[in-house]
């Protein structure tokens, strides 16, 4: 299956899960399950087995996407020790990498800026690429947190950080992972992460919580409410 343009391996253990192995049970298998399995990104697949393809190959050289990073930033309320720093900047890659679950995006590159208190020194700021084009918060995570302890010097107070996801696109076209990776977990915790962006679409951006959420000096419950969160009750 994997013959077919932008048909990637992922995506053929997915179909294999469902009972599918070549184009012909992909046509005959019902199309609310695919959607569900899928997404949106389900019309691409049943195009594939039905011979539809109205994007040509230009069209994709062409292509350019309309939001090439997603970031974000945050002057803390008060200076941070370097080990409660790191746990808001936990709270921002988890909110990131929903936003790119949401848009069906996926990221290769990231970078980090962390400001320190009255300026005392200059901000430590570095970027990496990693081996994964991937919207796993576990995967990213463990990232952040090499470049975190890479750059970040832990005798200064902190007071700012500022994060981004770089060079972000369609994950339908460019996701993809190494020989390492444990793709299934990977799949799994994408469910999930779907699920929370639901839960937080419908009843508020507090609706659901992490246990990092709670700590005194976590941040993402307070700015979701000076941000236009809505809380549920």
């Amino acid at each position: 299956m994997t013959d077919f343009w932008m048909l990637g391996n992922g995506t053929e253990r997915r179909l294999h899960k469902l009972g599918i192995y070549d184009m012909y049970d992909l046509c005959q298998f019902p199309i609310e399950i695919l959607y569900k399995e899928f997404g949106v990104n389900a019309e691409y697949i049943i195009d594939h087995a039905w011979g539809k393809e109205p994007t040509t190959i230009q069209d994709i050289k062409n292509y350019k996407s309309k939001q090439h990073s997603i970031s974000n930033s945050q002057i803390l309320f008060e200076d941070y020790s370097y080990q409660n720093a790191f746990v808001v900047m936990k709270e921002m890659v988890d909110q990131n990498v929903l936003t790119l679950t949401e848009k069906h995006l996926v990221t290769k590159q990231i970078s980090l800026m962390i400001g320190y208190s009255k300026d005392c020194i200059k901000p430590s700021c570095g970027s990496c690429k990693i081996t994964n084009c991937t919207n796993s918060y576990s995967i990213l995570l463990e990232e952040f947190k090499r470049l975190y302890i890479r750059i970040v010097n832990p005798n200064y107070p902190i007071r700012q950080i500022a994060i981004s996801f770089q060079d972000v696109k369609d994950e339908y076209y460019y996701e993809n992972y190494d020989l390492f990776t444990d793709v299934e977990k990977v799949e799994r915790e994408n469910k999930l992460q779907e699920t929370l962006v639901q839960i937080k679409h419908r009843y508020g951006k507090n609706a659901i919580l992490k246990g990092m959420n709670a700590l005194d000096f976590a941040t993402a419950k307070k700015r979701n409410t000076l941000i236009g969160g809505h809380n549920a009750y």
